[in-house]
């Protein structure tokens, strides 16, 4: 298929799809004419790189993904790269989950410190 019917098919657009090709996810062959012609397996590598974005994966954090794919897997994370990368990608959640709740934690303590706290009347500074 053409690379405009590929991006109908997988709801991206070209451009989205050369710039996967320039970072070595998608392949593509080539016409005597010089289009790009990818095969059916093309799409479902696509989808894969939607969803994974999508769930915040960078690039190259795809990669394995992708390969395990190429491979002939059913799915793109059943590989063991595939998963040493969904580990850290929990981890890295995990952290930010931790951050988020200090953050919670402390946003809460001043609001209840503003309360218990709090003027009758607003000073302004004109």
């Amino acid at each position: 298929m053409l690379i405009g019917e590929l991006a109908e098919r997988a709801g991206t657009s070209p451009r989205t799809l050369r710039y996967y090709e320039a970072h070595g996810l998608v392949r593509a062959g080539r016409d005597a004419n010089g289009y790009r012609q990818y095969d059916d397996a093309e799409l479902r590598v696509v989808h894969e790189i939607r969803t994974l974005l999508a769930s915040g994966f960078g690039l190259d954090d795809i990669r394995p993904f992708v390969a395990c794919l190429r491979a002939g897997n059913s799915a793109g994370h059943v590989c063991p790269d595939s998963v040493a990368v969904l580990r850290r990608k929990i981890a890295e959640v995990d952290d930010y989950l931790g951050q988020l709740t200090d953050v919670r934690r402390r946003l809460h303590d001043q609001l209840t410190h503003a309360i218990e706290h709090r003027e009758t009347r607003c000073r302004t500074t004109p």
